[in-house]
Protein backbone atom coordinates (compact mmCIF):
# COMPACT_ATOMS: atom_id res chain seq x y z
CA UNK A 1 0.00 0.00 0.00
CA UNK A 2 1.09 3.57 -0.63
CA UNK A 3 -0.80 6.64 0.54
CA UNK A 4 -0.79 10.17 -0.85
CA UNK A 5 -1.63 12.74 1.81
CA UNK A 6 -2.71 16.05 0.29
CA UNK A 7 -2.23 18.96 2.69
CA UNK A 8 0.59 19.73 5.09
CA UNK A 9 -1.31 21.13 8.07
CA UNK A 10 -1.30 19.40 11.44
CA UNK A 11 -3.76 16.71 10.25
CA UNK A 12 -1.81 15.82 7.12
CA UNK A 13 1.50 15.83 8.95
CA UNK A 14 0.21 13.62 11.75
CA UNK A 15 -1.37 11.16 9.30
CA UNK A 16 1.77 10.87 7.17
CA UNK A 17 3.92 10.48 10.29
CA UNK A 18 1.60 7.84 11.73
CA UNK A 19 1.64 5.83 8.51
CA UNK A 20 5.38 5.96 7.99
CA UNK A 21 6.12 5.16 11.64
CA UNK A 22 4.21 1.90 11.15
CA UNK A 23 5.95 1.02 7.91
CA UNK A 24 3.29 2.13 5.42
CA UNK A 25 4.61 4.12 2.47
CA UNK A 26 3.25 7.66 2.43
CA UNK A 27 4.04 10.90 0.64
CA UNK A 28 2.78 14.32 1.69
CA UNK A 29 1.98 17.07 -0.84
CA UNK A 30 1.63 20.68 0.32
CA UNK A 31 0.81 23.54 -2.03
CA UNK A 32 2.46 26.34 -0.07
CA UNK A 33 6.15 26.85 0.67
CA UNK A 34 5.85 25.80 4.32
CA UNK A 35 4.35 23.04 6.39
CA UNK A 36 1.97 23.53 9.30
CA UNK A 37 -1.02 25.26 7.74
CA UNK A 38 -2.59 27.61 10.28
CA UNK A 39 -0.20 26.40 12.99
CA UNK A 40 2.97 28.47 13.14
CA UNK A 41 5.15 30.32 15.64
CA UNK A 42 7.26 33.39 14.86
CA UNK A 43 10.06 34.97 16.88
CA UNK A 44 9.81 38.74 16.45
CA UNK A 45 11.69 41.48 18.35
CA UNK A 46 11.72 39.64 21.66
CA UNK A 47 8.24 38.13 21.30
CA UNK A 48 7.16 34.60 20.41
CA UNK A 49 3.81 34.86 18.61
CA UNK A 50 1.43 32.28 17.20
CA UNK A 51 -0.20 32.87 13.83
CA UNK A 52 -3.17 30.61 14.55
CA UNK A 53 -3.87 28.14 17.38
CA UNK A 54 -2.35 29.31 20.65
CA UNK A 55 -2.15 26.17 22.80
CA UNK A 56 -3.79 22.84 23.62
CA UNK A 57 -5.24 21.14 26.68
CA UNK A 58 -3.02 18.30 27.86
CA UNK A 59 -5.86 15.82 28.12
CA UNK A 60 -5.68 13.96 24.79
CA UNK A 61 -3.75 10.65 24.83
CA UNK A 62 -3.11 10.82 21.07
CA UNK A 63 -1.39 14.21 21.42
CA UNK A 64 0.79 12.93 24.25
CA UNK A 65 1.59 9.79 22.27
CA UNK A 66 2.61 11.90 19.26
CA UNK A 67 4.80 14.11 21.44
CA UNK A 68 6.43 11.01 22.94
CA UNK A 69 7.07 9.47 19.51
CA UNK A 70 8.79 12.70 18.45
CA UNK A 71 10.77 12.99 21.73
CA UNK A 72 8.95 16.21 22.62
CA UNK A 73 7.38 15.35 25.97
CA UNK A 74 10.18 17.12 27.80
CA UNK A 75 9.46 20.29 25.83
CA UNK A 76 5.79 20.59 26.84
CA UNK A 77 5.18 23.68 28.95
CA UNK A 78 2.07 24.15 31.07
CA UNK A 79 0.48 27.57 31.42
CA UNK A 80 1.33 29.66 34.46
CA UNK A 81 -1.02 28.83 37.38
CA UNK A 82 -2.43 32.36 37.27
CA UNK A 83 -3.84 31.60 33.81
CA UNK A 84 -6.60 29.54 35.41
CA UNK A 85 -8.44 32.81 36.06
CA UNK A 86 -10.56 33.94 33.11
CA UNK A 87 -12.74 36.95 32.42
CA UNK A 88 -15.82 37.89 30.43
CA UNK A 89 -16.57 41.46 29.40
CA UNK A 90 -20.22 41.88 30.31
CA UNK A 91 -22.45 44.75 31.40
CA UNK A 92 -19.70 47.26 30.71
CA UNK A 93 -16.69 45.73 32.45
CA UNK A 94 -14.49 42.66 32.86
CA UNK A 95 -15.87 40.16 35.35
CA UNK A 96 -14.10 37.07 36.67
CA UNK A 97 -15.54 33.71 35.68
CA UNK A 98 -16.29 31.81 38.91
CA UNK A 99 -14.48 28.50 39.37
CA UNK A 100 -17.15 26.59 41.33
CA UNK A 101 -20.95 26.45 41.72
CA UNK A 102 -20.89 28.23 45.13
CA UNK A 103 -18.61 30.92 43.70
CA UNK A 104 -20.97 31.28 40.74
CA UNK A 105 -23.98 31.91 42.96
CA UNK A 106 -22.01 34.53 44.92
CA UNK A 107 -20.50 36.22 41.85
CA UNK A 108 -21.62 39.14 39.71
CA UNK A 109 -20.99 37.39 36.38
CA UNK A 110 -24.77 37.46 35.84
CA UNK A 111 -27.57 39.37 37.56
CA UNK A 112 -29.07 37.56 40.55
CA UNK A 113 -32.19 36.44 38.70
CA UNK A 114 -30.12 34.95 35.90
CA UNK A 115 -27.92 33.10 38.41
CA UNK A 116 -31.00 31.64 40.09
CA UNK A 117 -32.31 30.58 36.68
CA UNK A 118 -29.07 28.67 36.09
CA UNK A 119 -29.55 26.93 39.45
CA UNK A 120 -32.99 25.92 38.18
CA UNK A 121 -31.25 23.84 35.49
CA UNK A 122 -31.67 20.92 37.88
CA UNK A 123 -35.28 20.74 36.66
CA UNK A 124 -34.53 20.92 32.92
CA UNK A 125 -36.06 18.46 30.47
CA UNK A 126 -34.62 16.60 27.51
CA UNK A 127 -34.95 17.67 23.90
CA UNK A 128 -37.01 15.41 21.60
CA UNK A 129 -35.00 12.58 20.05
CA UNK A 130 -33.47 13.36 16.69
CA UNK A 131 -33.44 17.13 17.20
CA UNK A 132 -30.44 18.99 15.77
CA UNK A 133 -30.70 21.92 18.12
CA UNK A 134 -28.79 25.18 17.97
CA UNK A 135 -26.43 25.96 20.83
CA UNK A 136 -28.62 28.95 21.73
CA UNK A 137 -31.83 26.92 21.88
CA UNK A 138 -30.13 24.28 24.01
CA UNK A 139 -28.74 26.94 26.32
CA UNK A 140 -32.04 28.73 26.76
CA UNK A 141 -33.74 25.46 27.78
CA UNK A 142 -31.10 24.56 30.33
CA UNK A 143 -29.53 27.82 31.50
CA UNK A 144 -31.92 30.59 30.57
CA UNK A 145 -31.64 33.49 28.16
CA UNK A 146 -29.14 35.64 30.05
CA UNK A 147 -26.64 32.84 30.69
CA UNK A 148 -26.90 31.79 27.06
CA UNK A 149 -26.24 35.32 25.78
CA UNK A 150 -23.32 35.86 28.14
CA UNK A 151 -21.69 32.62 29.27
CA UNK A 152 -22.47 30.18 26.49
CA UNK A 153 -21.87 32.75 23.77
CA UNK A 154 -18.52 33.68 25.31
CA UNK A 155 -17.42 30.04 25.49
CA UNK A 156 -18.23 29.33 21.85
CA UNK A 157 -16.62 32.62 20.78
CA UNK A 158 -13.32 31.46 22.24
CA UNK A 159 -13.47 28.26 20.17
CA UNK A 160 -15.52 28.87 17.03
CA UNK A 161 -15.93 32.66 16.78
CA UNK A 162 -19.37 31.67 15.56
CA UNK A 163 -23.04 32.53 15.93
CA UNK A 164 -24.62 30.87 18.95
CA UNK A 165 -27.96 30.86 17.10
CA UNK A 166 -26.49 28.90 14.18
CA UNK A 167 -24.01 26.45 15.73
CA UNK A 168 -25.22 22.90 16.29
CA UNK A 169 -24.91 21.98 19.97
CA UNK A 170 -24.35 18.28 19.23
CA UNK A 171 -21.65 19.01 16.65
CA UNK A 172 -19.84 21.63 18.76
CA UNK A 173 -20.36 20.47 22.35
CA UNK A 174 -21.35 16.78 22.15
CA UNK A 175 -20.60 16.25 25.84
CA UNK A 176 -23.45 18.58 26.78
CA UNK A 177 -25.89 16.57 24.68
CA UNK A 178 -24.55 13.33 26.17
CA UNK A 179 -25.08 14.65 29.69
CA UNK A 180 -28.64 15.66 28.81
CA UNK A 181 -29.49 12.29 27.28
CA UNK A 182 -28.03 10.28 30.16
CA UNK A 183 -28.92 12.47 33.14
CA UNK A 184 -31.52 15.02 31.90
CA UNK A 185 -29.88 17.80 33.93
CA UNK A 186 -26.40 19.06 33.01
CA UNK A 187 -25.65 19.84 36.65
CA UNK A 188 -26.67 16.36 37.83
CA UNK A 189 -24.73 14.79 34.99
CA UNK A 190 -21.59 16.78 35.75
CA UNK A 191 -21.75 15.89 39.46
CA UNK A 192 -22.21 12.20 38.70
CA UNK A 193 -19.41 12.26 36.14
CA UNK A 194 -17.03 13.84 38.68
CA UNK A 195 -17.93 11.19 41.24
CA UNK A 196 -17.32 8.39 38.73
CA UNK A 197 -14.04 9.96 37.69
CA UNK A 198 -12.79 10.04 41.26
CA UNK A 199 -13.54 6.33 41.63
CA UNK A 200 -11.94 5.33 38.32
CA UNK A 201 -8.41 3.96 38.52
CA UNK A 202 -6.00 5.14 35.81
CA UNK A 203 -4.57 2.47 33.50
CA UNK A 204 -0.98 1.58 34.34
CA UNK A 205 0.33 2.30 30.85
CA UNK A 206 -1.79 5.40 30.18
CA UNK A 207 0.01 8.68 29.45
CA UNK A 208 0.22 11.00 32.44
CA UNK A 209 -2.09 13.75 31.24
CA UNK A 210 -2.16 16.90 33.32
CA UNK A 211 -5.24 18.50 31.80
CA UNK A 212 -3.37 21.81 31.85
CA UNK A 213 -3.39 24.38 29.10
CA UNK A 214 -0.07 23.72 27.38
CA UNK A 215 2.26 24.44 24.50
CA UNK A 216 5.91 23.68 23.69
CA UNK A 217 8.92 25.67 24.85
CA UNK A 218 9.33 27.18 21.39
CA UNK A 219 5.62 27.43 20.61
CA UNK A 220 3.50 25.08 18.53
CA UNK A 221 6.05 25.35 15.72
CA UNK A 222 8.14 22.85 17.70
CA UNK A 223 5.57 20.15 16.91
CA UNK A 224 5.41 21.12 13.24
CA UNK A 225 9.19 21.10 12.87
CA UNK A 226 9.48 17.70 14.53
CA UNK A 227 6.81 16.19 12.27
CA UNK A 228 8.47 17.68 9.19
CA UNK A 229 11.85 16.30 10.25
CA UNK A 230 10.34 12.84 10.78
CA UNK A 231 8.99 12.85 7.21
CA UNK A 232 12.17 14.13 5.57
CA UNK A 233 12.02 13.87 1.80
CA UNK A 234 8.54 12.33 1.91
CA UNK A 235 7.12 15.81 2.55
CA UNK A 236 6.92 17.98 -0.58
CA UNK A 237 6.25 21.72 -0.40
CA UNK A 238 5.29 23.73 -3.46
CA UNK A 239 3.43 20.66 -4.72
CA UNK A 240 -0.08 21.51 -5.91
CA UNK A 241 -2.52 18.68 -6.65
CA UNK A 242 -4.45 19.68 -9.78
CA UNK A 243 -6.79 16.71 -10.06
CA UNK A 244 -7.77 13.21 -8.93
CA UNK A 245 -8.70 10.25 -11.10
CA UNK A 246 -9.88 6.81 -10.03
CA UNK A 247 -7.81 4.02 -11.65
CA UNK A 248 -7.60 0.27 -11.21
CA UNK A 249 -6.26 -0.46 -7.77
CA UNK A 250 -6.18 3.09 -6.58
CA UNK A 251 -5.82 6.71 -7.60
CA UNK A 252 -3.88 8.92 -9.97
CA UNK A 253 -3.00 12.47 -8.91
CA UNK A 254 -2.00 15.23 -11.30
CA UNK A 255 0.64 17.28 -9.48
CA UNK A 256 2.48 20.48 -10.30
CA UNK A 257 5.64 20.78 -8.19
CA UNK A 258 7.85 23.84 -8.59
CA UNK A 259 6.61 24.38 -12.13
CA UNK A 260 6.97 20.74 -13.21
CA UNK A 261 3.95 18.58 -13.95
CA UNK A 262 3.87 14.94 -12.96
CA UNK A 263 1.47 12.09 -12.20
CA UNK A 264 1.50 10.14 -8.96
CA UNK A 265 -0.33 6.91 -8.28
CA UNK A 266 -1.46 5.79 -4.84
CA UNK A 267 -3.69 3.10 -3.41
CA UNK A 268 -5.21 5.61 -0.96
CA UNK A 269 -5.59 9.39 -1.04
CA UNK A 270 -6.20 11.50 2.05
CA UNK A 271 -7.46 15.04 1.41
CA UNK A 272 -6.23 16.80 4.55
CA UNK A 273 -7.02 20.25 3.19
CA UNK A 274 -9.70 22.85 4.02
CA UNK A 275 -13.21 21.87 2.92
CA UNK A 276 -13.33 24.47 0.14
CA UNK A 277 -10.08 23.06 -1.33
CA UNK A 278 -11.34 19.49 -1.02
CA UNK A 279 -14.57 20.48 -2.78
CA UNK A 280 -12.59 21.84 -5.74
CA UNK A 281 -10.68 18.57 -6.09
CA UNK A 282 -13.80 16.46 -5.66
CA UNK A 283 -16.08 18.33 -8.08
CA UNK A 284 -14.89 16.69 -11.34
CA UNK A 285 -15.13 13.32 -9.62
CA UNK A 286 -18.41 13.54 -7.69
CA UNK A 287 -20.38 16.78 -7.90
CA UNK A 288 -22.89 15.77 -5.21
CA UNK A 289 -20.15 14.93 -2.72
CA UNK A 290 -18.28 18.14 -3.57
CA UNK A 291 -21.43 20.18 -2.98
CA UNK A 292 -21.90 18.74 0.51
CA UNK A 293 -18.29 19.45 1.41
CA UNK A 294 -18.47 22.97 -0.03
CA UNK A 295 -21.43 23.81 2.23
CA UNK A 296 -19.22 23.75 5.33
CA UNK A 297 -18.92 27.43 6.24
CA UNK A 298 -15.85 29.19 7.60
CA UNK A 299 -15.60 32.27 9.82
CA UNK A 300 -12.87 34.79 8.99
CA UNK A 301 -10.54 35.65 11.84
CA UNK A 302 -7.70 38.09 12.43
CA UNK A 303 -5.09 37.45 15.12
CA UNK A 304 -3.61 40.75 16.30
CA UNK A 305 -0.59 40.74 18.61
CA UNK A 306 0.13 43.91 20.59
CA UNK A 307 3.39 44.08 22.56
CA UNK A 308 4.29 46.64 25.23
CA UNK A 309 7.66 47.44 26.75
CA UNK A 310 8.35 46.43 30.34
CA UNK A 311 6.68 48.86 32.73
CA UNK A 312 4.52 50.49 30.08
CA UNK A 313 1.39 48.62 31.21
CA UNK A 314 0.64 46.44 34.23
CA UNK A 315 0.96 42.72 33.60
CA UNK A 316 -2.63 41.54 33.01
CA UNK A 317 -4.10 38.93 35.32
CA UNK A 318 -5.30 35.53 34.16
CA UNK A 319 -5.55 33.80 30.79
CA UNK A 320 -7.53 36.55 29.11
CA UNK A 321 -11.09 37.60 28.39
CA UNK A 322 -13.94 36.98 25.95
CA UNK A 323 -16.63 39.36 24.77
CA UNK A 324 -20.21 38.16 24.13
CA UNK A 325 -21.81 39.48 20.97
CA UNK A 326 -24.53 41.32 22.87
CA UNK A 327 -21.88 43.82 24.06
CA UNK A 328 -21.54 45.00 20.44
CA UNK A 329 -17.77 45.37 20.66
CA UNK A 330 -15.33 44.87 17.79
CA UNK A 331 -13.08 42.53 19.76
CA UNK A 332 -13.96 38.86 20.23
CA UNK A 333 -11.53 38.61 23.10
CA UNK A 334 -7.86 38.64 24.00
CA UNK A 335 -5.31 36.20 25.41
CA UNK A 336 -2.87 37.50 28.00
CA UNK A 337 -0.07 35.67 26.20
CA UNK A 338 2.79 36.95 28.37
CA UNK A 339 0.94 36.02 31.57
CA UNK A 340 -0.15 32.60 30.32
CA UNK A 341 3.25 31.60 28.94
CA UNK A 342 5.85 34.03 30.34
CA UNK A 343 8.64 32.53 28.21
CA UNK A 344 7.00 34.06 25.14
CA UNK A 345 8.35 37.51 25.95
CA UNK A 346 11.73 38.92 26.94
CA UNK A 347 12.51 41.25 29.79
CA UNK A 348 9.14 41.69 31.46
CA UNK A 349 7.31 42.81 28.34
CA UNK A 350 3.56 42.40 28.00
CA UNK A 351 1.90 40.68 25.04
CA UNK A 352 -1.82 40.70 24.25
CA UNK A 353 -3.14 38.40 21.51
CA UNK A 354 -6.43 39.85 20.26
CA UNK A 355 -9.07 38.18 18.06
CA UNK A 356 -11.17 40.14 15.57
CA UNK A 357 -13.90 39.14 13.11
CA UNK A 358 -15.73 35.85 13.37
CA UNK A 359 -19.02 34.74 11.86
CA UNK A 360 -20.94 37.83 13.04
CA UNK A 361 -18.43 40.55 12.12
CA UNK A 362 -16.66 39.13 9.05
CA UNK A 363 -16.25 42.55 7.44
CA UNK A 364 -13.68 43.59 10.05
CA UNK A 365 -11.16 41.07 8.74
CA UNK A 366 -11.19 42.82 5.36
CA UNK A 367 -9.33 45.78 6.86
CA UNK A 368 -5.61 46.08 6.23
CA UNK A 369 -3.09 45.14 8.91
CA UNK A 370 -2.51 48.69 10.15
CA UNK A 371 -6.25 49.26 10.55
CA UNK A 372 -6.68 45.96 12.39
CA UNK A 373 -3.87 46.83 14.80
CA UNK A 374 -5.43 50.24 15.44
CA UNK A 375 -8.86 48.67 15.99
CA UNK A 376 -7.49 46.12 18.44
CA UNK A 377 -5.70 48.82 20.42
CA UNK A 378 -8.80 51.01 20.57
CA UNK A 379 -10.88 48.11 21.86
CA UNK A 380 -8.21 47.05 24.34
CA UNK A 381 -8.08 50.58 25.71
CA UNK A 382 -11.87 50.72 26.05
CA UNK A 383 -12.25 47.28 27.64
CA UNK A 384 -9.17 47.05 29.88
CA UNK A 385 -8.03 50.63 30.42
CA UNK A 386 -4.66 50.15 28.71
CA UNK A 387 -3.32 53.64 27.92
CA UNK A 388 0.17 52.99 26.52
CA UNK A 389 0.87 52.49 22.86
CA UNK A 390 2.40 49.20 21.75
CA UNK A 391 5.96 49.09 20.48
CA UNK A 392 5.28 45.81 18.66
CA UNK A 393 2.39 44.71 16.43
CA UNK A 394 1.93 41.61 14.31
CA UNK A 395 -1.25 40.71 12.41
CA UNK A 396 -2.28 37.42 10.83
CA UNK A 397 -5.48 37.30 8.79
CA UNK A 398 -7.42 34.17 7.84
CA UNK A 399 -10.22 34.95 5.40
CA UNK A 400 -11.52 31.39 5.77
CA UNK A 401 -10.33 30.73 9.27
CA UNK A 402 -12.53 28.60 11.53
CA UNK A 403 -14.97 25.93 10.28
CA UNK A 404 -18.51 26.48 11.48
CA UNK A 405 -20.37 23.38 12.66
CA UNK A 406 -23.79 24.91 12.15
CA UNK A 407 -27.15 23.18 12.51
CA UNK A 408 -27.22 20.40 9.92
CA UNK A 409 -23.51 19.65 10.20
CA UNK A 410 -23.95 16.13 11.56
CA UNK A 411 -26.46 15.22 8.85
CA UNK A 412 -24.08 16.66 6.27
CA UNK A 413 -21.23 14.56 7.70
CA UNK A 414 -23.39 11.44 7.52
CA UNK A 415 -24.04 12.22 3.87
CA UNK A 416 -20.35 12.82 3.20
CA UNK A 417 -19.35 9.58 4.91
CA UNK A 418 -21.96 7.67 2.90
CA UNK A 419 -20.80 9.26 -0.37
CA UNK A 420 -17.19 8.34 0.34
CA UNK A 421 -18.19 4.70 0.36
CA UNK A 422 -18.60 5.02 -3.41
CA UNK A 423 -14.89 5.87 -3.67
CA UNK A 424 -12.72 3.22 -1.98
CA UNK A 425 -9.38 4.55 -0.89
CA UNK A 426 -10.50 8.20 -0.69
CA UNK A 427 -10.53 9.90 2.72
CA UNK A 428 -11.19 13.36 4.14
CA UNK A 429 -9.33 14.73 7.14
CA UNK A 430 -8.86 18.03 8.91
CA UNK A 431 -10.72 20.37 11.22
CA UNK A 432 -13.71 20.94 8.93
CA UNK A 433 -15.39 17.65 9.79
CA UNK A 434 -15.18 16.03 13.22
CA UNK A 435 -13.45 18.43 15.60
CA UNK A 436 -11.68 21.77 15.07
CA UNK A 437 -9.10 21.74 17.88
CA UNK A 438 -5.47 20.65 17.75
CA UNK A 439 -6.27 17.63 19.92
CA UNK A 440 -9.21 16.71 17.67
CA UNK A 441 -7.04 16.85 14.55
CA UNK A 442 -4.30 14.71 16.10
CA UNK A 443 -6.76 12.15 17.50
CA UNK A 444 -8.61 11.79 14.20
CA UNK A 445 -5.32 11.64 12.29
CA UNK A 446 -4.07 8.83 14.53
CA UNK A 447 -7.29 6.85 14.02
CA UNK A 448 -7.10 7.13 10.24
CA UNK A 449 -3.38 6.35 10.14
CA UNK A 450 -3.92 3.29 12.35
CA UNK A 451 -6.82 2.05 10.21
CA UNK A 452 -4.82 2.36 6.99
CA UNK A 453 -1.68 0.84 8.53
CA UNK A 454 -3.75 -2.08 9.87
CA UNK A 455 -5.15 -2.66 6.39
CA UNK A 456 -1.64 -2.56 4.99
CA UNK A 457 -0.48 -5.13 7.56
CA UNK A 458 -3.31 -7.49 6.62
CA UNK A 459 -2.41 -7.18 2.93
CA UNK A 460 1.22 -7.98 3.64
Amino acid sequence: MNVAVVGGGISGLAIAHGLRSRGTAAVLLETSARLGGAVGTHARAGYLVEQGPNSFLDREPATRALAAALNLEGRIRAADPSAKRRYIYTRGRLRSVPASPPAFLASDILPLGARLRVAGELFSGRAPEGTDESLAAFGRRHLGRAATRVLLDAVQTGIYAGDVEQLSVEATFPLLVKLEREHRSLILGALRAQKAQRKALPAGDAPKLTGALSTFDGGLQVLIDALAASLGGAAHVGARVEGLTRVDGGWKLAVEEHGRRAELTASHVVLAVPAFVAARLLRPLDDALAEQVARIDYAPIAVVHLGFDAGAVPAPDGFGFLVPFEEQRRLLGAIHASTTFPFRVEGGRVLYTCMVGGARQPELVQRDEAALAALALEELQALTGVTARPTFTEVFRWQQGIPQYNVGHLARMAGIDAALQRWPGLHLAGNAYKGIGLNDCIRNAARLADALADEDTVRK
